[in-house]
This record gives C-alpha cells, sequence and structure tokens, in this order.
C-alpha cells in the first residue's frame, strides 16, 4: 500500500500519527480515528504503538550516529528484550541487507547513505514488525540502490516478516 501526494499534503504527518509519532511533536488526530486489528491507536503513546507492533522508518535514514551499526539494530530489539529472539533477529537481519555483516562494527554516523538505510529498516525489522511505515525510504540515494532497497522490501514483504505502508517516488516497475 502506498501514500501518495504532493509536498505538504500530509504524508508524513499521517504516519506520525499512525506511529504516535505526532503526540510528541504536541500533534493530535483531531477528527476521526486510527485503529489498527481493530484497536484504537491515536490516544497511545508510540512506545505502546511499537509494542502493538507498528513500527515507522523515519524519513532521513535518523540512526544513533554515535552506536556502531549493530548497536543500532540492538535498540530495535528492546521492545522484545529476549536474547536469543535477538540473536535470531539479527541473523535475519543480515540475511536480508548481507553487506551489513561487514559493517557491524562501524560507527553509523561513518555509514554512506545506503547503508544507513539498510540499517534504519534492519532496526525496525528487529522490533518484529507486523506493520512498518517507510517514510521515503529512497530519499536521497543512487538509483541502482534505490532498486536493490525496494527489492529487499518486497522481499520481507513475500515472506510475511512484515506488512508496509510507505510514501514516496516509487521506482517503476517492470
Amino acid at each position: 500500500m502506498s501514500l501518495l501526494g504532493a509536498n505538504g499534503a500530509g504524508k508524513s504527518t499521517t504516519l506520525k500519527a499512525i506511529s504516535g509519532l505526532l503526540l510528541r511533536e504536541d500533534g493530535a488526530v483531531t477528527r476521526g480515528s486510527i485503529e489498527f486489528d481493530g484497536e484504537r491507536l491515536d490516544k497511545l503513546p508510540a512506545e505502546e504503538v511499537t509494542r502493538r507492533g507498528i513500527v515507522q522508518v523515519l524519513e532521513g535514514r535518523r540512526l544513533f550516529q554515535h552506536l556502531t551499526a549493530e548497536e543500532n539494530l540492538r535498540v530495535g530489539a528492546l521492545v522484545n528484550p529476549s536474547q536469543s529472539d535477538t540473536k535470531r533477529l539479527l541473523e535475519q537481519v543480515y540475511d536480508y541487507f548481507p553487506a551489513l555483516t561487514s559493517l557491524r562494527h562501524r560507527t553509523a554516523g561513518y555509514l554512506s547513505g545506503g547503508e544507513q538505510q539498510m540499517v534504519a529498516i534492519g532496526r525496525a525489522l528487529m522490533a518484529k514488525p507486523r506493520l512498518m511505515l517507510l517514510d521515503e525510504p529512497s530519499l536521497g540515494l543512487a538509483p541502482l540502490l534505490v532498486q536493490n532497497i525496494f527489492e529487499i522490501i518486497r522481499r520481507i514483504n513475500k515472506e510475511g516478516a512484515s506488512r508496509f505502508w510507505w510514501w514516496s517516488r516509487m521506482p517503476t516497475w517492470r
């Protein structure tokens, strides 16, 4: 599923409202409500929305720049703190993004934009999402890398690891 529209139309705000991040910005849903699997979300803080399986990958690859790639990934698993689960999830992320295996000890702030995007998506996967919200996952990436990222997203979705909803300038698939 995609959410498309002009700049300033409210796409990112919509994703933030779903994920609970809008409340952190002193925003609010003023009409209607947001529900997922029959449960109302719009009054819940972001951490509760995340515990219910909805995870947002923010625009701009917001990572903890001073942490390593793997430390950033492990942050995503904090909502499900089982040690054995974390190890399995890390293996899954490294399977989806093999390039991260050799970068696991590199400081995130020194990774390329594409590598940072892989870490950001991988961190979201570590939270075992039922629904992943991707805000412009291709922003600022080279066309070849964009194709690679979307192929991985398609694979994750096909394998049932998560459902996706994103807004982006989607490439045309042939």
